[in-house]
């Protein structure tokens, strides 16, 4: 390939990845911790033993009768939880559409029904962080959307920056007085061992953040308005029906789970999603589990509410081309197959991607410094002073979410989050890069290291507690948290020595 070549998809690689390497650093770090969603949730949650067979049916129909006659609106659209993975006991699920909010019920202990928002949890906010990058929830997927469109060009020109020494440098990583060479090395190994888990992040994110727009031109231009029609019938277990109009009981919870799970033998229901609950063409649709050698693990079972009329069942191997499809981006793109192994490996994977846009960033700067002055560009030192505050201040706002899930009212959540990445940012634009760095990596480790005192203190079991009563959950977080406050411990003492010690001309150095 001619050098001019080369150099052009050198440009473009290196600007896309400035243009989206910082949100991308959210999405990745964020998204490595929610791999473990249901963990974290057990990890927030006190001891408490879950629900099953009779009790389990009943706690739910007393919470879905609960429901519906204190907010009668949501029978219109109403989804329950059924204990198990989503937690210890039942719970509802209700979006407001007049108010454009959704509201979780649960009836607590005492029998009192207790609404809060449905999106206020921490793993939620974990969760929107990684979709969002803490912008509002619509602008941040539609922006995100495009990020992964930039994503992939990334990828695709980093590719071909690499191919000509492909084999030559693909396990090379030499470790020296070139700083840059070592970053450049650690960069391409890390990007190409594990490309092929970037090409389904970019595709899948792409595709779940901003897939309908992407449908707009088929819409409107080849199908003259009539494309979502078309595609109902691939992206739904039964057609949607009008209410009829007149009046009749919805069988009890235990009742539809039984012939739910009858219509599709091997689904363990999880959820039920009830639709015009109370009319005779009301519907509830019954999701669960299927134990089959498939990437999609999920199966449907769509029911009339009132006479429990099997109107459609699928499973996995029955799905139309286009759900198909559709689920089988989602299960790759969080990992939601292949047991606890992938999700470590996803966990790993995404925070190897979080160190490929760091390190990005840093052969930036390194390729942009001055090498024979002390004083380097002011351009430099905005991007170094970016990077810090934007990748560190997302590691430590992290951390000080689960404290704020552990210790402090739901409220302060997202505000413990902000308070930090904000005050992480404005602090690298204060001190001096290297300064800030260190001063940075060692907040991150404080914040980490204090996750399992949190949770301790919150719940009142310490990890050698859950150790002994196989509180598997509380001793995977905690234990993680003290592995990853170690690591960010050793980084900021290489951080500091490289500022004593390195060229004294770079951003890095603290003389």
């Amino acid at each position: 390939m001619k050098a001019a070549t080369l150099r052009i998809f050198l440009s473009v690689h290196t600007w896309v990845g400035l243009a989206s390497g910082m949100l991308l650093f959210i999405a990745f770090y964020a998204g490595a911790i929610t791999v473990f969603v249901h963990e974290l949730q057990g990890w927030e949650r006190p001891a408490q033993a879950t629900l099953s067979g009779p009790e389990a049916m009943a706690a739910s129909q007393a919470l879905v009768d609960r429901v519906l006659r204190e907010q009668p609106q949501a029978a219109h659209g109403l989804t329950l939880s059924l204990p198990g993975d989503h937690g210890p006991r039942p719970s509802a699920y209700w979006y407001d559409g007049a108010t454009g909010v959704q509201h979780k019920f649960v009836l607590e202990e005492g029998g009192d029904l207790h609404r809060s928002p449905g999106r206020g949890g921490f793993v939620e906010f974990i969760y929107d962080l990684h979709f969002t990058a803490g912008l509002p929830r619509t602008v941040g997927s539609y922006l995100f959307g495009v990020v992964c469109i930039l994503y992939g060009l990334a990828l695709v020109s980093g590719v071909v920056i690499y191919a000509p020494v492909f084999l030559k440098d693909l396990f090379a990583l030499r470790m020296g007085r070139n700083i840059k060479r070592f970053w450049q090395d650690a960069h391409n190994v890390v990007g190409m061992l594990s490309l092929p888990f970037h090409i389904i992040f970019a595709w899948s994110g792409a595709v779940l953040t901003i897939g309908f727009l992407m449908l707009a031109p088929f819409q409107f231009l080849v199908f003259e308005n009539k494309l979502m029609t078309v595609l109902e019938r691939d992206f739904e277990i039964a057609p949607h029906v009008e209410p009829a109009g007149i009046v009749r009981p919805t069988l009890p919870v235990a009742e539809l789970v039984r012939r739910a799970e009858r219509a599709l033998p091997g689904m363990h229901a999880e959820s039920l999603f009830y639709h015009d609950v109370g009319d005779a063409n009301g519907r509830v649709t019954a999701y669960g589990a299927i134990a089959q050698r498939r990437l999609n693990g999920f199966g449907g079972v769509v029911l009339n509410a009132a006479t429990g009329e099997v109107v459609n069942a699928l499973g996995p191997k029955d799905f139309q081309p286009g759900m198909a499809m559709l689920r089988g981006l989602q299960t790759l793109h969080y990992g939601n197959f292949g047991g606890f192994a992938m999700k470590w490996l996803y966990f790993l994977l995404g925070l190897a991607g979080a160190f490929l846009f760091y390190s990005g960033n840093l052969l930036w700067i390194e390729a942009r410094r001055k090498r024979r002055q002390v004083a380097q560009p002011r351009r430099t030192r905005l991007v170094a002073a970016l990077s810090i505050g934007v990748c560190l201040g997302c590691v430590a706002g992290v951390s000080a979410v689960f404290l704020a899930a552990a210790l402090l009212p739901q409220a302060w959540i997202a505000r413990s989050y902000f308070l930090v990445f904000f005050a992480a940012i404005a602090w690298a634009f204060v001190r001096s890069p290297a300064r800030a760095a260190h001063e940075l990596l060692w907040l991150c480790a404080l914040l980490t290291a204090a996750i399992p005192l949190a949770g301790w203190i919150g719940s009142g079991e310490h990890v050698f507690g859950a150790l002994l009563h196989g509180r598997w959950n509380r001793v995977l977080v905690d234990t993680t948290a003290l592995a990853m406050a170690i690591a960010f411990w050793r980084m900021a003492v290489t951080t500091l020595s490289r500022g004593r010690t390195g060229d004294p001309n770079s951003v890095w150095a603290l003389r």
